[in-house]
């Protein structure tokens, strides 16, 4: 989440008109992430997600989005529950901008994660994997390897001002993607952003999942991956066996992994790494002027990456 475009109180209260959502009591700009402007708003009848869309996200995509969360929902997934308006439409304009709100969920995210947080994380993913099951919508991901090419031409001239030998290891690794990359392992819809900031925890316990806007169809297991990036390693970008082995057990608690999947984990793992620190390479590159918002460091997955170089088999994950 971020803020790139300012709302003026004269366009809130004419988005909001259609609403029957009662009185504006704050509106307040959130300013972690990198993707969309977000906004906290407090209304007379309670609190919700106000998102105006970004960046990398298309407006044909919208209603998959929205739809997806309101699927998720409807099967007992915690979620943000989308807002409808009187004519029942969960999109609008405002600013000049497509935009959407949602329910507020309840819950922090952990800056310190422990084997027990990675286990349940584990099982939501698994959980969303099959609560997602019967979602009739697609969506591609833009984001898949053929996707990465163009990331690549535009910060690669760049990469090492940023870390001395990055531009090699971005190279390196496409070339490995493009060869080595799984094509029949199971598919489905995925969140395909399951970091810490989009899991939110209360009194002990997993309280929901946030932020659907890279979700998309693709491998089950490249989610995972993406998960072993996200929970796997420490505040130093050190990976952790055991939070990796607690996020897979959690996984399998839920859906049982495929063999082709074990196989190819080591390959996505590496893939996954390689995605985000492109998309965080060029977000560090190209900061818009005047927005509010702190880009993440592309070397905490350059970091990622070399580890993961060094991974051959599945059971390094601790797979059992």
């Amino acid at each position: 989440m971020a803020v790139y475009t300012e709302v003026s109180d004269k366009a809130l209260t004419q988005f909001l008109k259609r609403y029957d959502l009662g009185t504006v009591l704050s509106l307040k700009g959130i300013a972690g992430g990198v993707e969309n402007t977000n906004y906290l708003l407090h209304m007379s009848t309670g609190s919700y997600i106000l998102t105006l869309y970004e960046k990398r996200v298309e407006t044909k995509d919208l209603p998959f989005f929205i739809g997806l969360m309101d699927h998720l929902a409807t099967q007992g997934f915690q979620c943000p529950l989308p807002m409808r308006d009187r004519n029942g439409e969960a999109l609008g304009t405002l600013a000049g901008r497509p935009a959407a709100m949602t329910s507020f969920l309840e819950g922090m995210e952990v800056k310190q994660q422990n084997a027990g947080h990675c286990q349940m994380a584990g099982e939501a993913m698994a959980r969303l994997h099959l609560a997602a099951g019967d979602y009739k919508t697609e969506r591609e991901n833009a984001l898949a390897p053929h996707g990465w090419p163009v990331l690549v031409e535009a910060s690669l001239p760049r990469a090492d001002t940023v870390e001395e030998g990055m531009a090699n290891l971005i190279s390196g690794e496409l070339d490995h993607a493009q060869h080595h990359w799984p094509k029949r392992i199971p598919a489905g819809v995925i969140h395909a952003d399951m970091f810490k900031d989009n899991v939110f925890f209360l009194e002990g316990e997993l309280s929901g999942v946030i932020d659907f806007y890279f979700a998309c169809n693709d491998f089950l297991a490249y989610d995972i991956a993406i998960g072993i990036n996200a929970w796997c390693f420490d505040e130093n970008f050190n990976f952790q066996p055991k939070f990796c082995a607690a996020f897979l057990a959690g996984y399998q608690s839920v859906r049982e992994l495929e063999k082709g999947e074990v196989d190819a984990l080591p390959t996505l793992a590496r893939g996954a790494a390689l995605r985000f620190l492109l998309t965080r390479l060029n977000d560090w590159l190209n900061v818009p002027a005047g927005a509010l918002v702190t880009p993440h460091d592309p070397k905490a997955f350059s970091k990622r990456l070399r580890f993961l170089q060094t991974v051959g088999d599945a059971k390094e994950f601790g797979l059992i």
